[in-house]
């Protein structure tokens, strides 16, 4: 079974556009819980543009008190002050991504040249702590190989360029989903669980929740942008029913 787990940055990042409460990230994540998501996951970014560290620990309390079935994963480059809050907050996964300066949204995955040298400890000591590792990679079976010698638990395949492509048409869409399911395979050969993110909606999804070894798609823009027409609750469960007939 396919998990969803539901990024609400794009709900902080509306609230923080006026300042204040509204609309809260809390009540964000309750209805999607409310509508059947599995996970939650959140991207606070060291200029806090949208999630905060507050928002972060809010969102621990809420789902460590009422949903405890509920998967909360904290993407993020391995800075020193969102470490220590993966530490404090304990979540279920923590989602290691690159962060290039200026960058709008995440744009490349984790290789040999861009690693720091302190990766595996960093790895190692998240692991201790109870929290799952996940590393944003390409889809590549250099990058994947490296992610296995490092330690990590997962790869999350960076997913930008299938959706490209499959905006594109056919003839580019099952190509690049076929080196997709190459690289899945290639994870799962090294004992590497995955999961998929970026620029994923319901139409890519159609073919994409096909994916040999998807265990979880993070989802945030697209859900977050036809909720603000549909409904939060109803475009969940849009979601949820799109990845659920995978397994029909």
């Amino acid at each position: 079974m396919i998990k969803l787990s539901v990024n609400v940055n794009k709900v902080a990042t509306l609230r923080n556009s006026r300042g204040g409460s509204v609309p809260d990230v809390i009540e964000a994540v309750r209805v999607c819980v409310a509508a059947g998501a599995p996970g939650i996951t959140v991207h606070p970014r060291a200029d806090a543009r949208h999630i905060t560290p507050g928002d972060v620990r809010a969102i621990a309390s809420e789902l460590r008190a009422n949903h405890t079935h509920v998967e909360f994963n904290i993407e993020g480059d391995p800075r020193p002050d969102l470490l220590a809050l993966v530490h404090e907050v304990r979540p279920d996964q923590c989602t290691l991504v690159p962060v290039v300066p200026g960058e709008v949204t995440s744009q490349a995955g984790w290789s040999r040249v861009n690693t720091p040298s302190d990766l595996p400890q960093i790895i190692r000591r998240l692991q201790e702590a109870g929290v799952r590792v996940s590393l944003f990679v390409e889809a590549d079976p250099e990058p994947i190989a490296w992610a296995a010698l490092l330690g990590a638990d997962r790869v999350e395949l960076y997913t930008e360029p299938f959706a490209r492509a499959f905006a594109r048409g056919p003839e580019e869409g099952r190509p690049s989903f076929d080196r997709f399911a190459e690289a899945a395979r290639a994870a799962h050969g090294r004992a590497l669980a995955v999961n998929a993110g970026h620029d994923l909606d319901l139409g890519n999804l159609r073919l994409f929740r096909t994916l040999p070894h998807l265990a979880e798609v993070s989802i945030g823009h697209a859900l977050i942008s036809r909720a603000l027409f549909e409904g939060l609750s109803t475009v969940v469960r849009e979601y949820l029913a799109m990845i659920d007939s995978a397994a029909s």
